[in-house]
């Protein structure tokens, strides 16, 4: 049986992250409190991949990038070159009013599913959630271009396409053909759109956009 492109809702795949689901479930039962599912079109050529949902971001909403900082910037690039319609609310919630955002072209999705404390994966938490990135990788019929967002989701693409990680180094703005079961595609790779990144000046929104910039470039191609 093929490895679905979500985890089951009360996945127990990593222990310790689910302790922590639900420890946070105990402490907020009205938050999402289970593995993040992906957002976006179906038939996107864009496949974006973060690290692990925040504790008070997707966790709490439900969608990924949607609470905090880092989806402040991320969805305010998207619109800006055109890949999203609609409003963008930091405080929707999957379950409860819809804030009309769709993603065009596109879907976000993350390395690792479930929250992890700290927001720090460790290695065989990555390992574990793989193969549900390696099926939606399959299931997009029309991929052209995965941007990483960061190392973690940068190195766990690579894994997913059975590349060597001396072979494709992480940096900003790196790209890469790839291929996954037969599907050719451009790794491309930015530094997380976190607030430290932010705030450090690491990552400014006008190396962000020139990241966007270059993708719907590939894309045009």
């Amino acid at each position: 049986m093929s490895t679905p492109a979500l985890p089951p809702h009360d996945c127990q795949i990593c222990t310790r992250l689910a302790a922590y689901r639900d420890a946070n479930r105990a402490a907020q039962p009205d938050w999402f409190n289970a593995p993040v599912p992906c957002f976006g079109d179906a038939n996107a050529e864009l496949l974006i991949v973060g690290l692990a949902p925040g504790v008070t971001g997707a966790n709490r909403t439900g969608r990924p990038f949607t609470g905090d900082w880092a989806g402040d910037l991320l969805y305010a690039t998207l619109d800006k070159f055109g890949f999203c319609e609609g409003t963008y609310d930091k405080n929707h919630m999957i379950g409860h009013s819809d804030d009309g955002l769709r993603l065009q072209n596109c879907m976000i999705t993350n390395a690792v599913r479930c929250v992890p404390p700290q927001n720090k994966p460790v290695g065989a938490e990555i390992n574990n959630c793989r193969p549900f990135l390696q099926a939606r990788l399959a299931s997009l019929p029309n991929l052209k271009v995965v941007l990483s967002l960061g190392k973690i989701s940068h190195d766990s693409v690579l894994r997913a396409s059975g590349v060597k990680l001396k072979d494709a180094p992480f940096g900003h703005a790196v790209s890469y053909a790839l291929s996954n079961k037969g599907a050719d595609f451009t790794l491309m790779s930015s530094y997380h759109c976190s607030r430290y990144n932010t705030n450090t000046g690491r990552l400014t929104t006008e190396m962000f956009e020139g990241v966007f910039k270059a993708v719907r470039e590939r894309l045009l191609k």
